[in-house]
């Protein structure tokens, strides 16, 4: 294939998707913020800090600490920088980006604007959305990593180039689907984080399985209302790209908004359990952005109105996980 794909983001995620990339590539431009990360990749073929089980066939990527470099080389991007990050490196390349593709691998908000990425780029960058996709699990990086079966769901408005993104990624581990609900996969996206973390809490302070399955069947229930409320269009909930990818992100271990939320339940304090994470949470930001959302009818949105009681208010984890469970059916 000769398109020019373009992946933005040196950590586990971004590691993967070159990876996929580089199955039907011949060349992935690859920026990475450290210029010794760059460089090693470079001359070693793998990347110094996650998944570093991977070897790239170094003929086939090219990475640099050079956003602009890699940006004006490349007709198609994909984000996959973590959401904090996000604003400062868009605004290295403002001036770029306004004649390409832009995919956003992101599962979170913009934390300068509250949006989500699709509309912070059309709404700060004048970006069309027929020229934003979006690429979505049920996937966790690490079974990338590993070439365990895996499954992703391309969404964008577009359908030849939602289609030409697929083909990019789809290989004999990974099956590609796409959709034209670029705004409910991306919510859909967003909200599983929040619940993932809510998921956590309640593991940490010692409900089992039983419970988890009441909470998740409310969590799917929710997150229809949410993203119908958002975006009207004929969806089904159970699909992958919703009900598959939040089950993924509120059970498995690769989870990083279950494990910070574990730590929450465990009694970790909010600060001390993002510091000794070395990875980032978007569900952390996504929970405010999710909140002042539905503010107006919180009594609609239990669970996600518990997460901000515990995440931004300082309210006692046990206590409101126990008042979350006499709401529960």
């Amino acid at each position: 294939m000769n398109n020019k794909y373009a992946v933005l983001g040196g950590g586990s995620w971004g590691t993967a998707i070159v990876k996929m990339l580089c199955e039907n590539n011949n060349i992935v431009n690859w920026y990475v913020r450290k210029d010794e990360d760059a460089q090693f990749i470079r001359n070693k073929g793998r990347n110094p800090k996650y998944l570093r089980s991977v070897v790239f066939d170094k003929s086939k990527i090219n990475p640099s600490s050079s956003i602009r470099e890699i940006v004006d080389r490349s007709e198609i991007i994909i984000l996959a920088i973590p959401s904090p990050f996000l604003e400062t490196e868009l605004n290295k390349i403002s001036d770029l980006i306004e004649n390409k593709t832009l995919f956003s691998a992101l599962k979170g908000v913009v934390p300068e604007s509250h949006l989500i990425v699709s509309e912070h780029l059309n709404e700060f960058y004048n970006i069309s959305f027929s020229k934003i996709g979006i690429i979505t699990g049920p996937c966790h990086a690490e079974e990338v990593a590993l070439e365990k079966l895996s499954y992703l769901t391309i969404a964008c408005k577009n359908e030849i180039k939602a289609q030409e993104m697929a083909n990019s990624l789809m290989s004999n581990y990974i099956n590609v689907k796409v959709s034209k609900d670029t705004m409910g996969v991306e919510y859909a996206a967003m909200l599983k984080n929040v619940y993932a973390v809510v998921a956590g809490i309640c593991h940490g302070l010692g409900y089992g399985d039983n419970f988890q399955s009441v909470l998740i069947s409310s969590c799917v229930r929710e997150m229809k209302k949410f993203v119908y409320k958002i975006y009207k269009t004929n969806r089904d909930i159970n699909d992958s790209e919703y009900l598959g990818d939040l089950l993924v992100t509120c059970y498995s271990s690769f989870s990083r908004n279950r494990t910070l939320g574990n730590m929450i339940g465990k009694g970790y304090t909010l600060k001390a359990a993002i510091s000794e994470m070395s990875m980032i949470s978007e569900g952390y930001y996504a929970t405010k952005n999710a909140y002042e959302l539905t503010e107006s009818n919180s009594d609609e949105f239990n669970i996600i109105s518990c997460a901000y009681q515990i995440l931004y208010k300082n309210s006692n984890p046990k206590t409101i996980i126990k008042k979350l469970t006499e709401e529960l059916d």
